[in-house]
C-alpha cells in the first residue's frame, strides 16, 4: 500500500515526484552523531526495484549516484545486487549491502511512511575509498569506515 495524498507540502511533494518521475530523493544532513545520507522513495512502487541509500557524500553527488543506480537497474545493467558494479562511478566499483527491515525505522522513516510499513527492499550503495578499499576491508581507514557505516552485513568475499 502506498500513500495517495499527503497531509502537508513535504509529504505531497514526495507523492507528486513519484507520480511524475517514478521516485523521490531524500537527503538527511550529517551531524556529530553520523554522516549525512540520501535515499530513494518510490522505486519499488514505480519500477519494481529496490530503494537505494548512500552515505557520506555531498547531497548533489549522492543524488546523482542514486539516479544512475536507478537508471542502471531499470535498464538491466545492474541486476545482481550481490556483485560489485562499475556502472555507478566511472573507474571505481561500488557494492550493495542489503539493509535489514529492522533498520528501516532509524534510517528511512519517510519511505516507511510512503509505503505504510516495511513492504519494500532497501540496498545501501557502498562506494570505495580513494585507495580502493571497502569498509569491510582490513586496509580501510577508520575515517573512511566512519563516513559510511554499514547498515547490513558486508557482502561475502569469495
Amino acid at each position: 500500500m502506498v500513500r495517495q495524498a499527503g497531509e502537508d507540502a513535504s509529504e505531497q511533494k514526495v507523492i507528486d515526484d513519484i507520480a511524475t518521475y517514478g521516485w523521490h530523493c531524500v537527503h538527511i544532513g550529517g551531524d556529530e552523531e553520523g554522516p549525512g545520507y540520501t535515499f530513494t522513495i518510490g522505486a519499488c512502487h514505480s519500477f519494481g526495484l529496490p530503494e537505494f541509500l548512500i552515505m557520506g557524500l555531498p547531497q548533489a553527488t549522492a543524488q546523482q549516484i542514486v539516479d544512475v543506480a536507478l537508471d542502471a537497474a531499470r535498464s538491466g545493467a545492474i541486476a545482481d545486487f550481490t556483485q560489485t558494479t562499475g556502472a555507478l562511478l566511472e573507474g571505481h566499483p561500488c557494492a550493495f549491502v542489503r539493509v535489514p527491515e529492522a533498520r528501516y525505522r532509524d534510517w528511512v522513516g519517510y519511505a516507511r511512511w510512503y509505503y505504510q510499513g516495511n513492504d519494500f527492499t532497501l540496498y545501501q550503495i557502498v562506494w570505495p575509498s580513494r585507495d580502493g578499499h571497502f569498509p569491510w576491508d582490513a586496509g580501510a581507514s577508520a575515517a573512511y569506515v566512519a563516513s559510511q557505516p554499514l547498515l547490513g552485513p558486508a557482502p561475502r568475499q569469495d
